[in-house]
């Protein structure tokens, strides 16, 4: 059977992979502190005796877009956003470290401080916990200070300091739980530089246009390569009636 068919079929499964990254990244637009993920394929030369124009598509390993997204302005004081190139550290479901750029936190029935999707925040020596208080305060550098119950106004008290960090993208990979993790699952160091903006958190940066964009180019990409494969289909079943005809 012709090659041609094949080519084509590693074509349209590559449209697929992407039309699928582009409609996740579509889907979390309106996502706080999503980043949109990216999609890559190129060419691998057919080996053997076909044509130097023939290529198979292959999938590259994907990727994250780090750039950060808008703040958005709540007002809550629990609500912090990861300023710059910054992460704050929260304990993922299986028990390891995933970094996140905003955290919209509450307080649970014990006393642990957890993000919007209900992970501990991580602190100085494991996740946070606070006691009963009145008030929680967020300073710009992630500590965490209470106002215990009974006590005045002008006593607050520092519980724990959040941890942030600032590894280099390139050693950072999203998981299949949606956080951010180290290539080699080693927790990063905490950044002593890194801050955080109380009252604010990180809009998603996915553009709904480009994304859009970008499917409706692989949909008629995918449209051309179903299109090859029907017409190697039609020339080998030609082939094939030539054949019996001999």
């Amino acid at each position: 059977m012709d090659k041609m068919l094949y080519v084509a079929m590693t074509g349209a499964n590559q449209n697929s992979l992407a039309m699928k990254a582009h409609a996740n990244n579509l889907a979390n637009v309106s996502t706080n502190g999503f980043q949109r993920d990216l999609e890559q394929a190129r060419s691998m030369p057919v080996f053997g005796d076909v044509y130097a124009s023939r290529a198979y598509a292959m999938t590259e390993n994907p990727g994250t877009d780090f750039t950060p997204g808008a703040m958005v302005a709540t007002g809550r004081d629990l609500d912090v956003a990861a300023d710059g190139d910054s992460y704050i550290a929260v304990q993922a479901p299986d028990g390891s470290e995933g970094y996140v750029r905003m955290a919209s936190m509450n307080v649970d029935a014990l006393g642990v401080l957890r993000d919007g999707n209900g992970l501990p925040v991580m602190g100085n020596g494991g996740p946070i916990a606070v006691p009963p208080e009145q008030q929680i305060e967020v300073g710009s550098d992630g500590t965490i200070s209470v106002r215990s119950m009974g006590q005045g106004p002008e006593v607050l008290a520092q519980v724990d300091r959040i941890k942030l960090v600032k590894p280099d993208p390139r050693t950072l990979v999203k998981g299949t739980d949606g956080l951010l993790h180290t290539k080699d699952g080693q927790p990063a160091a905490a950044d002593a530089t890194s801050s955080v903006t109380s009252g604010f958190l990180q809009a998603s940066n996915v553009n709904a246009v480009e994304e859009m964009t970008s499917v409706l180019a692989l949909s008629k990409q995918f449209e051309l390569h179903i299109k090859m494969m029907t017409t190697a289909k039609e020339d080998d079943e030609s082939m094939a009636r030539v054949l019996q005809n001999t």
